[in-house]
């Protein structure tokens, strides 16, 4: 069952790790699996795939990331030197902009 989950998460966002085998990793969002619930993050979650030889690649074990569920992350912030959760905030402009919710910063350029 397939079903769309809103997240404030998005593409090239900082996230840091908050739970499983790779808590407290931090790296940036590669993809975002919005039908599974999952994100895509550099270098966390690494796993080994063996592969079978082919005529245009060589066999072997390679390592690449797995998908992570996204409740399993947080929003890197800079200023408070940890993961938060994000809020949203509508600017005079009329635009809806990303904020920290610990300290108040505006995420969205």
């Amino acid at each position: 069952m397939a079903t769309n989950i809103k997240s404030r998460i998005r593409r090239d966002d900082e996230v840091v790790v908050i739970t499983g085998r790779d808590k407290g990793a931090r790296g940036k969002v590669v993809r975002v699996l919005s039908q599974d619930g999952r994100v895509l993050v550099n270098k966390v979650n690494m796993i080994k795939r063996h592969t079978r030889q082919t005529q245009n690649s060589s066999g072997g074990i390679i390592e690449k990331e797995a998908p992570i569920a996204i409740s399993n992350v947080q929003y890197y912030c800079s200023n408070c030197d940890t993961g938060v959760r994000l809020g949203t905030k509508q600017l005079e402009d009329g635009r809806k902009v990303r904020t920290c919710r610990k300290c108040g910063e505006v995420l969205d350029r």
